[in-house]
């Protein structure tokens, strides 16, 4: 947790906030740069400052507390940036076969996903690798993939 005493005292030993020795202790590393080589903007942010102060301690607590958060969620949840949003792509493939009747192509994949063509058929051929999709052909030779448990069976494959 970041002090507002200890901000208030960092401003006051680097000349007034000049030397931006509080902005360093907040994490504003680029703007406390900044202060150093402007002195503090000529004296104008180092003013502003002054009276933000305690403002910007409370914003950085609260960012601080949200990455805490955010990290012990994904520990807990066991999960890496990549499994959360290969999960993400899984849900875009059934929510959009849902949709279209147990049936999706790879652009509709890449539509829904917001992803690349190239992701979207990988992620279509990695669901039928595990067996939880099909791939069929239409009568026009075009490849769909189905996802059976979500499928309408007396519905045709051209209603696609």
């Amino acid at each position: 947790m970041y002090s507002v005493g200890v901000a208030y005292l960092l401003w006051f030993i680097s000349g007034f906030g000049a030397l931006g020795f509080h902005r360093f202790y907040l994490g504003k590393i680029p703007s406390g740069i900044l202060w150093m080589l402007t002195g503090g903007l000529c004296g104008i942010g180092s003013l502003f400052d002054l009276f933000t102060l305690p403002s910007q301690v409370r914003n950085a607590n609260l960012l601080s507390g949200l990455e805490k958060i955010d990290t012990i969620y994904q520990h807990q949840q066991g999960m890496s940036y990549a499994q959360r949003t290969k999960n993400s792509v899984e849900h875009s493939i059934i929510r959009t076969a849902k949709m279209n009747n147990g049936m999706i192509t790879p652009s509709d994949l890449a539509l829904a996903g917001n992803i690349s063509l190239e992701e979207a058929k990988k992620a279509l051929d990695a669901m039928v690798s595990k067996g939880f999709a099909e791939i069929r052909v239409r009568e026009t030779g075009s490849l769909v993939y189905v996802i059976p448990e979500i499928m309408d069976t007396n519905a045709p494959l051209e209603e696609f």
